[in-house]
């Protein structure tokens, strides 16, 4: 039997391990830490906040754009997708922290996104040629589980070097390098790859999906308030501290990390009733954040409520695809999570705009009136089943028949442990 350095654990364990960490650092290190470090950057190459907007949107559709790459080409060689990822991810914050103009910046902060665009659909195929097959789904959101730990990660190196934001975008990429490294030693490359067939999905399976994509790009509006803005309406308007803005950062990880606690519960509920309590938590986290930025206890009351909300929500996002055909439930999820970074791009823009002409209070309403819209959305889909076999549309899928039943309950359960960011 082919054996493979493991860091002294078994192969599977290995895998997950360094497939988690390659997660937070690709989304909760690079992606998401733009907002963390947005303040200082601003200081220093005179960035307003609807041009820190612009950049983050552009991110955003770069993500959608890589992730799209990703899906169409991970499956034949997912090692390719990690150093590709690896390069853009490291490369993109080791630009940026060389950076000595504002749009050779941006262009770096936009090209380092496309490293978590890359990263997951490459995990997808890693975790299922190195993971037996009665734990993959388990060992997917393990891994997927891994931006709430990249946030916190984050949160502690602003703690040790901010200020010094081009430091801390150096140590990143090199935290980044080495972790991506220790994946391709755990990875079997000869280990047989469970075939999945790569069926064309039909413009009815699309349509089925309406609701949930119109909730996804509204969630996405209104998180990109506090993915992107969060900790500058803190410093600019709040008066806080450097170290207690850093702690509401970390908050919200903390608050995305404790889905975990929560996942087997919510996993019993309809798709629509752990939306409502999702986007509902993370519209009162936004509303605390924006009416007392400078009351730290309610500030992180409302960064806890906001991080578990959020991921939250995009753990029923899961369990809405799920609902609509069990068996193509990752390339559901795949389209949910880009029509939710679009959402990101575009309100990234709109509350940038916002913010300059009227500041960080009124960008946070709309924001929580987007949330809000999205469970006046969801309510307007009550069915919370699967489209039955029969009426399933196989329509360039031959021989691929969708499940009519419930999904299998610890397969829901596993995958809404795992999510957590964007």
């Amino acid at each position: 039997m082919k054996r493979t350095f493991s860091f002294g654990l078994g192969r599977e364990p290995s895998v997950i391990v360094a497939g988690t960490a390659f997660i937070a650092a690709t989304y909760g290190l690079v992606r998401l830490a733009y907002g963390l470090f947005l303040p200082d950057i601003q200081a220093d190459l005179a960035l307003d906040s609807a041009r820190g907007g612009d950049i983050s949107s552009g991110s955003s559709l770069v993500y959608c754009l890589a992730a799209l790459c990703g899906f169409r080409y991970g499956r034949r060689n997912p090692r390719v997708l990690i150093v590709v990822a690896t390069a853009t991810a490291a490369g993109g914050v080791w630009g940026m922290a060389a950076a000595g103009d504002l749009l050779t910046f941006g262009l770096f902060a936009v090209i380092s996104s496309a490293g978590a665009g890359l990263a997951s659909p490459a995990m997808v195929s890693v975790v299922r040629r190195n993971i037996a097959a009665n734990r993959v789904d388990r060992a997917q959101s393990m891994v997927n589980s891994g931006t709430g730990p990249g946030l916190v990660g984050a949160g502690a190196l602003a703690l040790a070097f901010l200020p010094e934001w081009r430091l801390t975008w150096a140590i990143i990429g090199v935290v980044t390098a080495v972790i991506a490294v220790a994946l391709l030693i755990t990875d079997q490359p000869g280990s047989a790859v469970q075939d999945e067939q790569s069926h064309a999905l039909s413009v009815g399976w699309i349509r089925r999906h309406g609701t949930a994509l119109t909730i996804a790009v509204l969630l996405g509006g209104a998180s990109s308030a506090m993915w992107t803005y969060g900790r500058a309406i803190l410093v600019d308007t709040g008066g806080s501290s450097q170290r207690g803005t850093i702690i509401a950062w970390i908050m919200i990880g903390i608050g995305g990390a404790a889905v975990a606690l929560t996942a087997t519960p919510l996993a019993r509920w309809s798709a629509t009733s752990a939306w409502t309590l999702s986007c509902g938590t993370m519209t009162v986290g936004i509303l605390l954040v924006a009416a007392a930025p400078g009351q730290m206890a309610v500030t992180l009351v409302g960064c806890l409520f906001f991080g578990w909300g959020f991921t939250s929500a995009t753990s029923a996002l899961i369990a809405w695809t799920s609902t609509i055909d069990a068996a193509r439930s990752a390339a559901g999820t795949a389209l949910l999570f880009i029509a939710l970074m679009f959402g990101q791009a575009v309100g990234a823009i709109a509350l940038g705009a916002t913010i300059t002409a009227a500041g960080y209070g009124l960008a946070f309403v709309v924001a929580a009136v987007l949330s809000s819209a999205s469970i006046a959305v969801s309510a307007l889909d009550r069915t919370g089943h699967r489209v039955p076999a029969d009426r399933a549309d196989h329509s360039g899928e031959p021989g691929h028949e969708p499940s009519a039943g419930p999904a299998p309950a610890d397969r829901v359960a596993g995958d809404i442990e795992a999510r957590q960011c964007g």
